[in-house]
Order: C-alpha cells, then structure tokens, then sequence
C-alpha cells in the first residue's frame, strides 16, 4: 500500500507515544477515551447543577461558591467539567485528524466520516452555552458575539444583540441556556453519536481501565494545580478589555473583531463541507465484495460474529438444506477486509474433495483457493533450512519485500483473512516457520482482524488452531507500514528458535 506523506508523517509521529505507553497508546484509543471524558462531564455537570442557581443575579455567585466556598468538591468538579471538555475536543480533533491522515474515510467508511463531523458542530455550541451559565465577562462576551451570529442567518428576525440590553436581561434568559445546555442539546448528541457507530459491531465505549484511571488522575491534578475560575461578573454597561479564551471552545469569537459574521460562518461553512466531501474528492478503488456460496456454507454465523463492520446478516434457509440458517451480505457496509472469511471453517487448504477449494464465504479477487495456491509456492520458491513464511497485511508493512532465499511474504487485505488452518497447512507443506503481521498492535486497519487472528491462533475464538499444532514455530508480530526492523528482527527471532529446535546431532 502506498504511504502518502501525511501518513508516514502521522505513524512517525505515534511511534512516540507507543514507545512511551506500550499497549495503552492513547492514539489507538481516542474514541473510548471521548467516551470516558463524556462520562466525566456527565457526573461533575450533574453535581454542578445541585447548587447553580439559574438566575440573572443567582447565577455568577453560585459558581463563586462553588469555586471558593467547597474548593474541595463542588470547586474541583468544576473544573474536572471544564478540563474533560478540553480533553474530548482534543480526542476528537485528533481521532478525526488520525482518521484522514491513514485515509480511514473512503469507500463504504464514508459514513463514518461523514457522521463524526458535525459531532463537532454539536459539542462546541454545548460548550459555548456552558459558558454562558457563568454569566462573568466572558460569559457576555460570548453572548454579545453569537447574538452577532445569529443575527446573520436570514431566518432569524430583528436584533438578537438587543436582548443583552440591562433591561431586556431576565431569568427566562438562563431558563432557557439551562434547558439547552443540561438536556436539549445533550440528547441530540447522544443520538448523533448513536447514529456515528451505528455500522460498526463490537462498539467498545470504554478505554482499557488503565488508560482511563491515568487520565481521570491527569485531570485532577491539573483540577488542584489549575482551578478553572471565573472573570469578573458581567456588566452589560461595558464591553470586557482583558479575557481569557478557552481555545478549544471559542477560537471562532476573536474572527468577529476583524471579520463580518457573515465572513465568519462562510469560513466555517467551506471548511465542514470539504471535510465532508473528502470521501468524494480522493475515492477509494473498489474491490469485489464478499460473496457466500451455500453450498458450502452450513450458516454457522462465525462470519456474522467476526464482521466488523455489521455487513453480514443471518437469515433463515432458502435453499432446502438440512441447515436452519444461512448469511447474506450487504455489498453497501462490506470494506473487502476479508475478515469473514478467515472466520469460515470451510475455508480449510486440507478439503481434498474439491481441486478448487471454494468456502462458504469468500473475496472473489482473493479467493481461498488463491491464498492456497500462494502458500504453496512460496514454499516451494524457497531454499535451504529454516523457511520461514510470513503472512502479512496490505495496510501493514508490505512483507513481499522481507524475501531471501529462506523467507517469503503474503500479502493480504487483513491479517484478519487468514484462515487458522492456513498456518498449519504452511507447515504441514514444508515451512519450518509462520509469521503473521498484521497492523500494530491495538491498532487494525479493520478494527479487529489483528484481534481475531491472534485469538484464533491461542484458540480463543473459533476457528482455532488445532491443538496439535506446535505453536514454537508460530510467532506474531503487528508491523506498520514503516515497521521494517521491527519486523525483520521477528524473523530473526523466529529463526533462533527454530535452529533451538533442531534436533541434536549424537554423539
């Protein structure tokens, strides 16, 4: 697979942090930690709400009290609510900036992408109205630069800026930012979110419990070190001279002392539309779908089960056969990953009955028969002891290039495609050795082929790597697409441990 340059930037860049946390890489989990952090808001904002008082007058010297008064609780709260506000943006914005930096967006994964975007659109204003409960300067400052906003969409009538006159300010006003802020707006996102991983199996909505424990202590350091505080309260009869930004959250606010609103909504406007229609602007070459062929399949659902992406359905028999299910796939949801077909039993190189071996699903450019016919001669191809055959994937390193006269490399859509049997087949037919690399670890292409095989090969999910199997000459190895060395030493490691295993010469 070709590394364009904002790709091979990105993975530099993330080799960091998985030198620095290992298997708790934070990159590999921006979704679960956007999740966690949302947790975090919820609970503290529900606490928040007990002593707020919604008021022109309450509302400033609630959160005052708060801040001062029960630093020790209500104080931290707050400002575990404003940091994990921070923090989901910045997950957000890096696991969509991850997300087009590997070109996870095309094809069928359009809709992802296109349903994640204006998650933003819906966070940041729940942000804004946040602010706007402080009623400090700030707070008026916000107020003052959306009502100019507003003011600028055509359907809205008259001046909304003239509702922050002193005599036009009312509670009504907070009535309405609360119900917006604590149960509007909130519901609206929990079903964009909803409507975001919808196509995807297997939602996980929690990151490993380490990642999680380190980062609610993060934010509560940086809650002790760094309370979050208010300005001074606000006055409607002047205009605020010095505030103090949360970038994160009102970065489009300063554009209105230059720009026109109108200028600043078009800016907004051209941005979220290119992002939206970058599936459009660089698509994906097309491969064929999988495809199921009854007659071999006995609608064991494994290929249902191992989907990631919710492509494969399970339907009654309409064939007649004694078998009471059977699998239907959606060519509109299927990536080609090829995953279901390394989870299909029939997939077995060993079925002798067949001279072409035809499972009960499979990738009609990469068929099992071909994937049959490769291992064999691979093998074949190489010379001396110790051969070692690597199975790799197209979204990893390309292992074709590991080739010397006693290693060669296979190429798959996903390491996920490998059927189990497959390695015992390599072996059975004159390889010393299988090495299997998918992406890196926690880190598939395809969400889980990595996963699965991994389990497959530690009999953890079916199909399993039969028993008898002698897994020292297995090893497994996730590799990037930069990953050279790191894969080249697992081939050496291999390699010592088969020359261990040679049996001793007598004396």
């Amino acid at each position: 697979m070709r590394i364009n340059p904002l790709r091979r930037l990105y993975i530099a860049a993330e080799t960091w942090f998985k030198y620095s946390f290992a298997e708790l890489n934070p990159m590999y989990h921006l979704g679960t930690l956007t999740f966690f952090f949302f947790w975090i808001i919820l609970v503290s904002g529900i606490y928040l709400f007990v002593p707020f008082k919604g008021s022109v007058h309450g509302a400033y010297a609630s959160v005052e009290w708060m801040t001062h008064q029960q630093w020790y609780l209500a104080g931290i709260m707050r400002s575990l609510h404003r940091y994990a506000s921070d923090a989901a943006i910045i997950t957000i914005l890096l696991h969509l900036f991850r997300e087009l930096a590997l070109v996870r967006y095309q094809g069928t994964r359009w809709y992802s992408w296109v349903t994640g975007l204006p998650l933003l659109w819906m966070i940041i204003p729940l942000g804004i109205t946040g602010y706007w409960l402080v009623w400090d300067q700030l707070a008026q400052y916000i107020a003052m630069g959306s009502a100019h906003l507003f003011d600028a969409i055509p359907i809205f009538f008259g001046s909304m800026a003239s509702n922050f006159l002193p005599s036009q300010m009312s509670d009504r006003f907070f009535t309405l930012i609360m119900f917006l802020h604590l149960l509007g707006q909130p519901l609206i996102l929990l079903f964009a979110l909803w409507l975001h991983v919808r196509r995807l199996s297997n939602v996980n909505i929690m990151p490993p419990r380490g990642l999680a424990i380190g980062s609610f202590i993060a934010l509560i350091i940086l809650s002790l070190i760094k309370p979050a505080l208010s300005h001074p309260p606000a006055d409607l009869s002047t205009v605020p001279q010095s505030l103090n930004l949360d970038w994160f959250y009102l970065n489009i606010y300063p554009l209105l002392d230059y720009w026109t609103a109108g200028q600043v909504w078009l800016l907004t406007l051209v941005i979220t539309l290119l992002l939206i229609f970058l599936p459009w602007f660089f698509p994906k070459r097309a491969k064929a779908t999988a495809v199921v062929d009854l007659e071999n399949c006995d609608g064991c659902k494994q290929c249902f089960e191992d989907c990631p992406y919710d492509a494969i359905t399970v339907q009654a028999r309409t064939d007649g056969k004694k078998h009471s299910h059977e699998v239907v796939v959606d060519p509109a949801l299927c990536t080609s990953c090829g995953i279901c077909v390394g989870g299909c039993h029939s997939a077995n190189p060993f079925r002798k009955a067949e001279k072409i071996l035809r499972p009960g699903i499979d990738m009609p450019d990469f068929p099992a028969h071909e994937l049959r016919k490769r291992t064999l001669a691979a093998i074949d191809s190489m010379q001396g002891k110790h051969k070692i055959l690597v199975f790799g994937c197209d979204h990893g390193y390309a292992v074709e290039r590991i080739k010397t006269d006693n290693t060669r490399g296979i190429s798959l859509y996903c390491s996920g495609m490998l059927p189990p049997t497959m390695i015992r087949f390599a072996l059975r037919k004159g390889a010393d050795g299988v090495l299997v690399s998918g992406c890196r670890s926690n880190d598939c292409y395809n969400r889980f082929g990595e996963r699965w095989t991994e389990m497959r090969i530690l009999s953890d999910r079916q199909p399993s790597l039969r028993a008898g199997v002698d897994h020292r000459h297995i090893i497994s190895q996730g590799a990037g697409p930069i990953d050279r060395k790191a894969l080249e030493k697992s081939v050496q490691r291999l390699r010592k441990k088969l020359i261990k295993l040679e049996p001793k010469a007598s004396e």
